[in-house]
């Protein structure tokens, strides 16, 4: 087993601070009964998917170990 990383990657930063934005914004609209809220959040949370995958396409994310 190699200590690698541990994902500290600009992309893994990148998509978990997203998706933790995400979250928190869908968490305040959901108890402030704002539906336009929590789908922004929700949307916040699938654009952090979307650019950390395309982060790590682009290299900026822990390579891949080859068996």
């Amino acid at each position: 087993m190699s200590a690698g990383n541990h994902g500290s990657t600009p992309a893994a930063w990148t998509l978990v601070v997203l998706i933790t934005l995400g979250v928190i914004v869908s968490t305040v609209g959901l108890v402030m009964g704002s539906w336009l809220a929590f789908w922004v959040g929700v949307g916040i949370v699938a654009l952090g998917g979307i650019v950390g995958g395309v982060m790590k396409s682009a290299g900026l994310g822990k390579p891949r170990q080859h068996a």
